[in-house]
């Protein structure tokens, strides 16, 4: 559930009981419902561009570079050779937008359910949406699962970007899902999926590695901070096919000359390696 009073925007929601997050709007660029969720648009006075699905922030200006970096060079960086890549909804365009920064990224294919989060993003989100703009891509408007089942061992990692499995999102979280992915990856595969915050979802994040661990041989649970999601902390569930790989050591690893290149503001290889070290309570929940 989401309110407005005195141009005030509250997000609250049922994953993270008696907690809210409020943000000052200048002005309400867009507010409609699609097929399948509600979407809005905020101008805001702290936080730049702010994107919200049913009720939920789902990226800001301010700190989306942290999540959209991570979720892609976290998997891009344990692969040695990730030359094609699939995106899982990402409909913003922002983890496009990352992914086509790899150098060894050749092509990348995107499966994005909800087209008007398409055309909103490209109109209202541009410092994202750009992502949409590579050669290297291919957009696809339709069901990430379906799509998947036509494509068997086809790619080299895997990024499923989803908003929290609250409406069409559920599906991503289940194990048919790490299932369905392994099917299409190619041998030593990666794949890399929002996996919520352990502050508030530690069920979540527990649920999420298992089901990743019992279909890959080798998967972790990595973290990121993002100041505008609950907690100011999310995770990402990281499963390879590739039993040599060591997941909090970067396979690729950029000079300072290449991150500024490139762009990153937040993703570099000490991050990488920090992300897999968790707090203790952490440790002990997830491998009991």
């Amino acid at each position: 559930m989401d309110t407005m009073k005195k141009n005030w925007f509250t997000e609250s929601c049922e994953m993270w009981p008696g907690s809210t997050f409020s943000f000052e709007v200048k002005e309400v660029l867009y507010h409609e419902r699609s097929q399948f969720q509600d979407i809005q648009v905020f101008d805001t006075t702290s936080l730049g561009k702010v994107l919200v699905l049913d009720g939920i922030i789902q990226c800001t200006q301010k700190d989306e570079f942290s999540y959209q970096e991570m979720i892609s060079f976290l998997p891009l960086c344990c692969h040695k050779n990730p030359e094609k890549v699939l995106i899982v909804g990402g409909g913003d365009g922002g983890v496009a937008r990352d992914v086509a920064k790899h150098p060894k990224v050749k092509e990348i294919v995107q499966v994005e359910i909800d087209a008007k989060v398409i055309e909103v993003s490209k109109k209202y989100l541009p410092f994202m949406a750009v992502g949409f703009e590579s050669k290297k891509l291919t957009l696809h408007v339709g069901d990430g699962f379906e799509f998947m089942k036509n494509h068997s061992h086809e790619f080299d990692v895997i990024i499923t970007d989803s908003s929290d499995p609250i409406g069409p999102a559920v599906s991503l979280f289940q194990e048919n899902y790490f299932a369905l992915m392994k099917s299409a990856l190619k041998p030593n595969g990666i794949v890399c999926s929002q996996a919520g915050t352990f502050w508030e979802s530690m069920g979540l994040v527990k649920n999420t590695l298992r089901f990743c661990k019992n279909q890959f041989p080798i998967a972790a649970y990595a973290t990121t901070s993002v100041p505008t999601y609950p907690c100011g902390q999310i995770g990402f569930v990281i499963g390879s096919l590739d039993e040599s790989v060591k997941l909090d050591q970067p396979t690729t690893k950029f000079s300072l000359e290449e991150i500024k290149s490139m762009n990153l503001r937040y993703y570099n290889s000490d991050i990488h390696k920090a992300a897999f070290s968790l707090p203790s309570f952490v440790k002990k929940e997830i491998e009991s």
